[in-house]
């Protein structure tokens, strides 16, 4: 019996997982948010671990308020690298697998390419920076386990993107949307089964360097534009979506402009087929849709 261990649970990743629960069957899952297990008390992290005999640890845990976070630091780093240090320490101590989601946010979004799991990272905002620390953080630990960064969450839960747009395509007329930053949006579903089929197959205790850093989000790229066209056209809305650059619409912390994600070692070390964005989209968004019928 695999015992797993789900921080962050109320979010977007977590609830996907939840959603998985009943396919696997050998797996018990405890599913915990702030209300059950304050991540940031050691105490408490080792409590649970110890008494509910907990065999893997899936970290969704975070704090992912980009723009709030350039105010809220010590919040955003409290949760973003000290919790994740309390975490790898305990699953270290009580010799459990753990896998910890991260960020395209730990780099500067200059590059060419997509970026391999080896490019120098390069945070250009809070966000970034704290979630770089904790993957340093989990790495000093020498946890068994793995980290997987992501890029463009988004699923049926919570407050994403996607729904954002298809709000305000039932409300307006036109919007505008930055076409001049890439990368690829990963629906969490899919995100979520890939990590409890690596569990599933027992290969994270198999590698041979621990901790390995990995690269998942969907296949394939796009803007923010491309991305808003297809959910509005795909839902037959009603609604002009106009390109615009990221400096006619100014944030408050900076975002990588380029930030797909190379996918390559995760696809050949757990054997893991990886959905096309589009056709991901599609599916989350028949959800929604229905939803709302």
């Amino acid at each position: 019996m695999k015992t797993i261990l789900v921080t962050g649970a109320n979010g977007q990743l977590g609830r996907e997982i939840k959603k998985l629960e009943n396919n696997y069957s050998g797996f018990k899952f405890i599913f915990t948010d702030i209300e059950e297990l304050d991540i940031t008390i050691s105490s408490d992290v080792d409590l649970m671990i110890k008494d509910n005999n907990v065999t893997h640890l899936i970290n969704c845990a975070a704090y992912t308020a980009v723009d709030k976070a350039e105010t809220e630091k010590e919040t955003a780093y409290l949760l973003n690298s000290d919790a994740v240090k309390i975490l790898a320490q305990s699953a270290k101590k009580h010799n459990v697998v753990m896998i910890h989601v991260s960020t395209d946010y730990v780099f500067d979004g200059k590059n060419f390419r997509p970026y391999t799991e080896k490019d120098q990272t390069k945070p250009n905002s809070v966000y970034g920076f704290t979630k770089l620390k904790g993957e340093e953080e989990f790495i000093k630990s020498r946890v068994n386990g793995i980290i997987i960064r992501t890029s463009w969450l988004y699923s049926e839960f919570g407050n994403n993107f996607v729904k954002t747009m298809l709000r305000l395509g039932k409300e307006r007329e036109s919007i505008n949307v930055i076409s001049d930053q890439i990368g690829t949006p990963t629906y969490a579903f899919d995100l979520a089964k890939a990590i409890i089929d690596i569990i599933k197959d027992n290969k994270v205790e198999t590698q041979n360097i621990l901790p390995q850093i990995y690269h998942y989000s969907n296949e394939g790229a796009c803007s923010w534009y491309d991305f808003t066209k297809e959910i509005i056209e795909y839902s037959r809305l009603n609604c002009e979506v106009n390109a615009i650059e990221s400096s006619d619409y100014p944030q408050i912390a900076n975002r990588p402009h380029y930030s797909v994600l190379n996918k390559t070692l995760i696809k050949n070390t757990f054997d893991l087929k990886i959905p096309y964005w589009n056709e991901s989209l599609k599916n989350c968004l028949d959800i929604l849709i229905s939803k709302k019928d």
